[in-house]
């Protein structure tokens, strides 16, 4: 099982610009691959790495992506952006079995969902995920599949009223299992890598039990 330390930055302001956050995690945050192949039939294996930290008020990340397919046509919340060139970061903030699903496309449309499982996850409200911040290096208009190696970025900023049936309000010194997570289901060549390894027969990233930690220092 793999764990990370994640770092707590101090900026001027409570919310800083995500331009800000981008900027810092370029500069100043080690980066993570997802580069691990679980099931042999989809071997494809883009670039991806990611880098984390957080603030008093939000979990800050930012995915680096290059790869040779890339799609993001679903522009509407709670679409299933995983059909798109997509990053996602599940995440449990307690042993209760409860984790969240945090899925972007590139165009930063985002699907959110909780629960203990596949079966009973359930997509968050609409508002609950208007409060998750985000910016990518594509804009905001739908892109249709383009052929050819394309690399693309996205800051994320995660309040913690997102993590709805917690009450999350500090994270120092608190550990998370979590998995990170890059995937295009419908493009020409489908991907799923994980940061943590993955020991199921089929591609199924709503697996807690596979959940690495990370650790709020």
């Amino acid at each position: 099982m793999k764990t990370l330390e994640v770092n707590k930055i101090e900026f001027t302001k409570e919310y800083p610009d995500l331009a800000e956050i981008s900027n810092y995690l370029d500069k100043s945050a080690n980066r993570y691959p997802i580069e691990t192949i679980n099931w042999k039939k989809y071997n494809y294996k883009p670039e991806v790495a990611f880098a984390i930290a957080y603030t008093n008020k939000e979990i800050l990340l930012k995915y680096y992506i290059t790869e040779e397919y890339f799609k993001a046509e679903k522009d509407e919340t709670n679409q299933n952006v995983f059909e798109d060139s997509c990053v996602e970061f599940f995440v449990s903030p307690e042993d209760d079995g409860i984790y969240y699903n945090f899925e972007f496309n590139g165009i930063g449309t985002c699907l959110m969902g909780s629960g203990t499982g596949r079966e009973n996850s359930a997509r968050a409200d609409a508002n609950v995920i208007s409060n998750i911040r985000r910016q990518t290096s594509v804009g905001i208009s739908p892109v249709k599949e383009r052929k050819g190696t394309f690399s693309w970025d996205i800051t994320i900023a995660i309040p913690f009223e997102a993590f709805f049936h917690h009450k999350v309000e500090s994270l120092k010194r608190k550990s998370f299992r979590a998995n990170f997570y890059k995937c295009g289901d419908m493009l020409t060549v489908p991907h799923y890598l994980t940061w943590n390894l993955v020991e199921t027969e089929k591609p199924d990233f709503h697996q807690p039990g596979y959940f690495g930690v990370v650790k709020f220092i």
